[in-house]
Protein backbone atom coordinates (compact mmCIF):
# COMPACT_ATOMS: atom_id res chain seq x y z
CA UNK A 1 0.00 0.00 0.00
CA UNK A 2 1.79 3.46 -0.88
CA UNK A 3 0.20 5.29 2.03
CA UNK A 4 2.84 2.96 4.80
CA UNK A 5 5.76 4.88 4.10
CA UNK A 6 4.05 8.69 4.44
CA UNK A 7 5.68 10.06 7.28
CA UNK A 8 4.27 13.33 9.54
CA UNK A 9 7.92 14.81 10.40
CA UNK A 10 8.53 17.63 12.89
CA UNK A 11 12.24 19.50 12.80
CA UNK A 12 13.44 22.22 15.23
CA UNK A 13 15.57 24.76 14.46
CA UNK A 14 19.26 25.34 16.83
CA UNK A 15 17.98 26.93 19.79
CA UNK A 16 15.06 27.18 18.57
CA UNK A 17 16.14 30.68 16.91
CA UNK A 18 12.82 32.31 14.93
CA UNK A 19 15.22 31.79 11.31
CA UNK A 20 12.11 31.60 9.54
CA UNK A 21 10.32 35.15 10.03
CA UNK A 22 13.17 36.41 7.65
CA UNK A 23 11.49 35.94 4.34
CA UNK A 24 14.68 35.12 2.52
CA UNK A 25 15.23 32.21 4.79
CA UNK A 26 11.73 30.91 4.51
CA UNK A 27 11.92 31.03 0.50
CA UNK A 28 15.34 29.05 0.54
CA UNK A 29 13.50 26.24 2.34
CA UNK A 30 10.57 26.40 0.50
CA UNK A 31 13.48 26.20 -3.13
CA UNK A 32 15.04 23.24 -0.92
CA UNK A 33 11.76 21.24 -0.75
CA UNK A 34 10.89 21.83 -4.43
CA UNK A 35 14.72 21.09 -5.12
CA UNK A 36 15.07 17.53 -3.68
CA UNK A 37 11.32 16.59 -4.48
CA UNK A 38 12.07 17.49 -7.83
CA UNK A 39 15.05 14.90 -8.22
CA UNK A 40 12.54 12.35 -6.96
CA UNK A 41 14.01 12.22 -3.53
CA UNK A 42 10.44 11.66 -2.07
CA UNK A 43 6.90 13.12 -2.61
CA UNK A 44 5.71 15.89 -0.61
CA UNK A 45 2.36 16.22 0.43
CA UNK A 46 2.07 19.17 2.65
CA UNK A 47 3.70 21.22 4.72
CA UNK A 48 4.38 24.43 6.85
CA UNK A 49 7.35 26.60 7.65
CA UNK A 50 6.70 27.42 11.39
CA UNK A 51 9.16 30.58 13.12
CA UNK A 52 11.44 28.09 14.64
CA UNK A 53 10.26 24.79 13.14
CA UNK A 54 9.04 22.69 9.89
CA UNK A 55 6.02 20.24 9.62
CA UNK A 56 5.69 17.75 6.52
CA UNK A 57 3.79 15.64 5.05
CA UNK A 58 6.56 13.40 3.08
CA UNK A 59 6.53 9.95 1.35
CA UNK A 60 10.54 8.54 0.91
CA UNK A 61 11.20 7.32 -2.39
CA UNK A 62 11.15 3.50 -2.13
CA UNK A 63 15.13 3.32 -2.65
CA UNK A 64 15.72 6.21 0.03
CA UNK A 65 15.06 5.90 3.62
CA UNK A 66 13.07 8.78 6.02
CA UNK A 67 16.28 9.66 7.71
CA UNK A 68 18.21 10.19 4.45
CA UNK A 69 14.68 11.91 2.94
CA UNK A 70 15.49 14.83 6.22
CA UNK A 71 18.83 14.69 5.75
CA UNK A 72 18.77 16.27 2.22
CA UNK A 73 16.07 18.89 3.28
CA UNK A 74 18.11 19.95 6.44
CA UNK A 75 21.52 19.39 4.79
CA UNK A 76 21.06 20.98 1.53
CA UNK A 77 19.10 23.70 3.29
CA UNK A 78 22.22 24.63 5.49
CA UNK A 79 24.58 24.46 2.99
CA UNK A 80 22.73 27.02 1.09
CA UNK A 81 22.10 29.03 3.91
CA UNK A 82 25.97 29.22 4.63
CA UNK A 83 25.39 29.68 8.38
CA UNK A 84 27.93 29.41 10.65
CA UNK A 85 26.98 27.11 13.84
CA UNK A 86 24.44 24.72 13.85
CA UNK A 87 20.65 25.47 11.60
CA UNK A 88 18.80 22.58 13.35
CA UNK A 89 18.39 20.48 16.66
CA UNK A 90 19.94 17.19 16.27
CA UNK A 91 17.50 14.47 14.53
CA UNK A 92 13.94 14.75 14.20
CA UNK A 93 10.42 13.67 15.25
CA UNK A 94 7.99 11.56 13.01
CA UNK A 95 5.19 9.39 12.72
CA UNK A 96 3.43 7.10 9.95
CA UNK A 97 0.02 8.98 8.51
CA UNK A 98 -2.04 5.80 8.92
CA UNK A 99 -5.42 7.98 7.76
CA UNK A 100 -6.33 11.07 7.11
CA UNK A 101 -6.70 12.37 10.52
CA UNK A 102 -3.04 12.60 10.46
CA UNK A 103 -2.77 14.20 7.19
CA UNK A 104 -3.33 17.85 8.00
CA UNK A 105 -0.19 19.78 9.71
CA UNK A 106 -1.25 23.12 9.86
CA UNK A 107 -3.09 22.84 13.63
CA UNK A 108 -1.29 25.75 15.19
CA UNK A 109 -4.46 28.04 14.78
CA UNK A 110 -2.27 30.83 13.93
CA UNK A 111 -4.71 31.97 11.46
CA UNK A 112 -8.23 31.11 10.74
CA UNK A 113 -7.97 29.26 7.41
CA UNK A 114 -5.30 27.38 6.47
CA UNK A 115 -4.58 28.97 3.03
CA UNK A 116 -4.18 32.89 5.19
CA UNK A 117 -0.55 30.97 6.50
CA UNK A 118 2.00 32.35 3.85
CA UNK A 119 4.59 29.45 4.35
CA UNK A 120 2.12 26.28 3.89
CA UNK A 121 1.20 23.98 0.89
CA UNK A 122 -2.16 25.58 1.79
CA UNK A 123 -1.21 28.78 0.65
CA UNK A 124 -0.31 27.56 -3.26
CA UNK A 125 3.44 28.39 -3.18
CA UNK A 126 4.61 25.00 -4.50
CA UNK A 127 2.73 22.60 -6.35
CA UNK A 128 1.98 19.18 -4.12
CA UNK A 129 1.89 15.54 -4.56
CA UNK A 130 -1.45 14.21 -4.30
CA UNK A 131 -3.22 12.28 -1.61
CA UNK A 132 -1.95 9.36 -1.55
CA UNK A 133 -5.40 6.82 -2.11
CA UNK A 134 -3.69 3.81 0.27
CA UNK A 135 -4.76 6.21 3.62
CA UNK A 136 -7.16 4.19 6.08
CA UNK A 137 -10.15 6.77 6.15
CA UNK A 138 -11.10 8.01 9.77
CA UNK A 139 -13.58 5.58 12.03
CA UNK A 140 -17.17 7.33 11.65
CA UNK A 141 -16.60 7.46 15.76
CA UNK A 142 -13.24 9.23 15.15
CA UNK A 143 -14.59 11.06 12.95
CA UNK A 144 -18.11 11.91 15.54
CA UNK A 145 -15.55 13.24 18.14
CA UNK A 146 -13.06 15.08 16.40
CA UNK A 147 -12.96 18.24 18.24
Amino acid sequence: MDGERIFFITTITAQRQPIFRCEATANLLLEMLAHYRDQGKYLLHEFVIMPDHVHLLIMPSPEISLERAVQFIKGGFSFHLKWRGPVWQPGFTNHRVHDLDDYEPVRARMVERAEDYRYSSAGGLLPMDPVPQGLKPCSIEDALTRP
